[in-house]
C-alpha cells in the first residue's frame, strides 16, 4: 500500500496537469489581485453608497482582508472545477494510456491501487488548498496591508482585521473538506467513466447543479439539512457575527460521510469492474 501510493506521488510529480493546476490557481489569483488594485475603490463604493450619509468610515477598507474573502469565494466553482478536472485525470489518463492494464498484470491489489488513488488524491486537494491559502494572505497583505473585513452577508458585517484574519482561516481549513468531497466525487465519476472527456462534463455538471441545489428551499427540514448540496457552504459561516459552531460542525461531518460513502461506491464499482473491459 505505502509503494502504491509514493509511485502515485512520483506521476503526480512528474505530470504536467500538476502545473497547470498551481498555474490556473495563480492565475485566478492574479485577475483578483487585479481587480481589486484596478477597480476595488469603485467597488467599495458602490458597496457602502446607501450607508454613507448616516455613518461615517473610517481607514482602509480595500484591504487584505478583503482581497482574501474575494478569493475564498473562488470555492464555490473555480477552484473545485480545477481539481475535479485534474484529479479525474490521474485515473481517465491510465485508462487513455493503457498503463492501468500494464500495473493490473503485477501482483498488485485492485483494492490497494484504488484506495492509494483516492488517499493521494485528498492529499493533492489539501495541499492544493494549502497553496491558495498562504500565497492569498501573503500577496494580499504585502500589496493591499491590513484592515477591518466588510462582508455582504445577509447584510453588511464588519469585523476587526484581527478578528477577520482568523475567521478567514477557519473559512479555509472548513472549505478543504468541502473541496475533499468534490475531489473523491470527480475520482468516482472516473471510475465510471472512464473517459476523460465524459468524467470532465459530467463533473461540471455536478458542481453546477450543487450549487444550485444549495439555493432551493425542498421545504423539508430533513432535505434541507442532510442534503450534500446543502453542506457545501460550511465555510461562510465563520462570516456571521455570532459564529454557528454547532452547524459548522454538523455539515462538515456530514461531508466527510458522503465523501467516504462516495469513495466506498467507486473503491467497489472499480473491484468489480473487469479492467480490460
Amino acid at each position: 500500500m505505502i509503494s502504491l501510493i509514493r509511485s502515485e506521488i512520483y506521476k503526480i510529480s512528474k505530470q504536467s496537469k500538476t502545473l497547470y493546476a498551481l498555474a490556473a490557481i495563480l492565475i485566478i489569483e492574479g485577475f483578483v489581485f487585479m481587480s481589486a488594485y484596478y477597480q476595488g475603490a469603485g467597488i467599495i463604493d458602490l458597496l457602502l453608497d446607501n450607508l454613507k450619509d448616516s455613518f461615517e468610515f473610517r481607514g482602509n477598507l480595500l484591504n487584505g482582508n478583503l482581497i482574501i474573502y474575494l478569493i475564498l469565494n473562488s470555492l464555490w466553482f473555480h477552484i473545485p472545477l480545477i481539481l475535479m478536472i485534474i484529479i479525474s485525470g490521474f485515473l481517465t489518463s491510465e485508462y487513455k494510456d493503457k498503463t492501468l492494464e500494464t500495473v493490473m498484470l503485477q501482483p498488485v491489489s485492485k483494492l490497494y491501487f484504488i484506495l492509494s488513488k483516492y488517499i493521494v488524491s485528498i492529499a493533492f486537494t489539501l495541499l492544493i488548498v494549502l497553496i491558495l491559502a498562504v500565497t492569498t494572505f501573503f500577496i494580499s497583505y504585502w500589496i493591499f496591508g491590513y484592515g477591518d473585513l466588510v462582508v455582504y452577508l445577509d447584510g453588511l458585517n464588519f469585523f476587526k482585521s484581527d478578528d477577520a484574519f482568523y475567521r478567514l482561516i477557519y473559512a479555509f481549513l472548513s472549505g478543504s473538506i468541502t473541496m475533499v468531497f468534490f475531489s473523491v466525487v470527480s475520482l468516482t465519476l472516473a471510475v465510471i467513466l472512464k473517459d476523460a472527456t465524459k468524467t470532465w462534463i459530467v463533473s461540471a455538471i455536478f458542481l453546477i447543479c450543487s450549487n444550485l441545489l444549495l439555493k432551493i428551499d425542498f421545504r423539508n427540514e430533513v432535505i434541507n439539512e442532510l442534503f450534500f448540496s446543502k453542506l457545501t457552504d460550511s465555510w461562510q459561516y465563520f462570516f456571521y457575527y455570532e459564529i454557528p459552531y454547532s452547524t459548522i460542525y454538523f455539515k462538515n461531518f456530514m461531508l466527510l460521510g458522503y465523501s467516504i460513502l462516495v469513495m466506498i461506491i467507486g473503491v467497489l464499482i472499480f473491484k468489480r469492474r473487469d479492467i480490460q473491459g
